[in-house]
Order: C-alpha cells, then structure tokens, then sequence
C-alpha cells in the first residue's frame, strides 16, 4: 500500500481525503495545512459544487498533521503527494515535492505560466516520477458516456455539442482574499471553464478554429465564457459556454447537449442522475451515474498508477499542458 500526504485542506484536500480513506491501494498518512489546528473545523464547513461524501472523525484524528511541507517531506515515509492549493503555488510546490522523489496528483489548473508547466512536465521524464493533474471530468459517468456514445458510434456521427458550467463566484476558504490579487486564480476561464475545454479536448482533440467572447468578473477578465469550437475535419461545430459572475448562491449547474445524426441529448446536474434521448419517435431515460463519483474514480486511477509504476495514459500532463494552452487560445 502507498503512503500519500494531502498538501492544502479546504474542499479539494478534504474531497481527495474521503477518496483515500475509501481506496484500500493508498493509505493517507499525513495531512499539511498552513493551519493544521483547524482541519475539523473545515469538515463542517459548507464548501465546493459537489456533495462528495463525509469523511469520519475518527479517521481523521489518527492522521498526523503539518503546517510545512519541508517539514512533512523529512519526516514522513511516503510515496506520494497530493497537491491542492491555490493555482500561484502549483509550480512551487510540485517542484519542490518531484524534486524529492515523489509522485504528484496536481489539482487542475497545471499552472497558469505555460514555461513553469513544460519544466515539471520535463523534471517529471527526468525523476522518472508520475505527475497526473486532477481534470475529473474525464473521470466522471455521464461524460465517460457521452464519450461512449461518440467512440462506438451507436447514434451516428456527431454532429454538435453544448457544454455549460455556471456557478456563483466562490465564497469559501481563501476565494474572497483572492478578489484582491485580481487574475492570480485565472478566473472562470481556467478554474471552472477548463473543465469542459479539457474534456472536449480529450474527447474530439483540438479544435480547427476558436471564437470567443468573455466578460470579466470578480476574479479576472473572463470570468464568463462564450466559445464555438469549429472541427472542419468533422463537420462538428462544439459550443462551451459559462462562468462564475453570478451572487455567492447561485446554484452550481453543469451538462451538455448532443446532436448525432440519428439522435439528441441532454445530461444536466439539475436533472439528476439520467440522460434524456431523444429521436423523432421517443424520448427515454437512461441511467448516467452520478458526477460526483469522478472524484473517488480518479483517485483510484492515480492508486493504481503510483501502485503499478505506470504513467497515467488516461491523463497524462502533456494532455493537460495542452489544455492551459487551449484556455489560452480562447483569449
């Protein structure tokens, strides 16, 4: 079983921590925050877009706990770590933690500087150490099926796809410090957009053309997203669309809309857990999985990879590099 470390404890530590805690390849030995004190406290904060589980309190306790991350790399035996901090610090602290010997399981932004992102793309080759960057859309049931669908092409060629993503602009941990350093976090485009910019990228690869318009909000210029995706190759035409410029409440939603040759359609978090299908005869229901459950399946992905010794073919940080630079391509 690996030994893996949690860096940073707001909602994607406390996400990845209930993950580990379920996944029998991995055993979570230590948790670093800049205030370890208050790790409980954090679980009964509200916090993040999806429900992803709880994680038990007598669990937690038996985990040991750092404010540095020096401090946790000399003491600690371990395999792997996960980083979930602010997007400013990825290049930082992954440097740091390959530099060591470690694998990374790196949140999604890779960096907002495409240079930084090359280099631990290259210190990773050169440490011969796993770096997999958190894009967990690819990872969850109702997109695994909408990729499906376009793989073994049961409803015929498609033809054009929506994707949207909208949420209130965060409100939790460290998000409302951050409207100071306007543009740190890279906004809707490469926090909450980038989403479905990786996973179209993943799915259909890139784009022939790209055209854009973006509105700026309370963390960068383009907290809002409109896009349309050309494939000339593929007479297919992909629209993305969304952002964060709405209050703090605004309920969080997210799904897409197809159009194959011989079928449509539509997967929404506001519908539960089903895609609707539609022909020109019928409309059905079919079960989609829950989102949600991408977070624990990637995780068991990087279990398995840092278990194996393989790299993570599924998501590998050329893939992601290339996804920053597509969010780029959008400006």
């Amino acid at each position: 079983m690996k030994k893996v470390v949690i860096l940073g404890f707001g909602f994607m530590g406390m996400t990845h921590a209930e993950s580990i805690l379920r996944n029998s390849e991995v055993d979570l030995v230590a948790i670093v925050d800049k205030n370890p004190k208050a790790v409980e406290e954090k679980l009964l904060s509200t916090t993040g877009n999806f429900a992803t589980g709880t994680i038990p309190q007598d669990q937690l306790t038996k985990i040991k706990r750092y404010s540095s991350l020096d401090d946790c790399l000399e003491f600690e035996e371990l395999d792997a770590v996960l980083i979930c901090v602010h997007t400013d610090l990825h290049y930082e602290m992954t440097k740091k933690v390959l530099l060591h010997g470690k694998h990374v399981f790196l949140e999604k932004p890779f960096c907002l500087d495409m240079r930084q992102a090359e280099e631990l793309v290259a210190l990773a080759r050169e440490k011969e150490r796993i770096l997999m960057i958190g894009h967990v859309v690819r990872f969850m049931p109702p997109y695994q099926k909408l990729k499906e669908f376009v793989d073994n092409g049961q409803f015929g060629p498609l033809k054009f796809l929506s994707l949207s993503r909208y949420s209130g602009v965060p409100a939790w941990g460290e998000w409302v410090e951050r409207r100071s350093s306007f543009g740190s976090t890279g906004g809707a485009l490469f926090d909450l957009l980038i989403h479905d910019i990786d996973f179209v990228n993943f799915m259909l690869g890139i784009p022939g053309s790209i055209a854009c318009n973006y509105l700026p909000g309370l963390l960068s210029k383009h907290d809002y997203i409109s896009a349309l995706w050309s494939y000339f190759d593929k007479d297919l035409r992909v629209k993305i669309e969304g952002g964060n410029i709405f209050h703090s409440n605004f309920p969080f939603q997210a799904g897409y809309m197809a159009s194959f040759e011989n079928a449509s359609m539509q997967y929404s978090t506001l519908f539960g857990d089903v895609i609707r299908i539609a022909t020109d005869s019928i409309l059905e229901e079919i079960p989609s999985g829950q989102a949600g459950d991408g977070f624990y399946n990637e995780i068991a992905y990087f279990a398995q990879c840092i278990n194996q010794n393989r790299p993570p073919v599924e998501c590998m940080p050329e893939s992601a590099l290339q996804t920053i630079q597509l969010c780029y391509d959008h400006l």
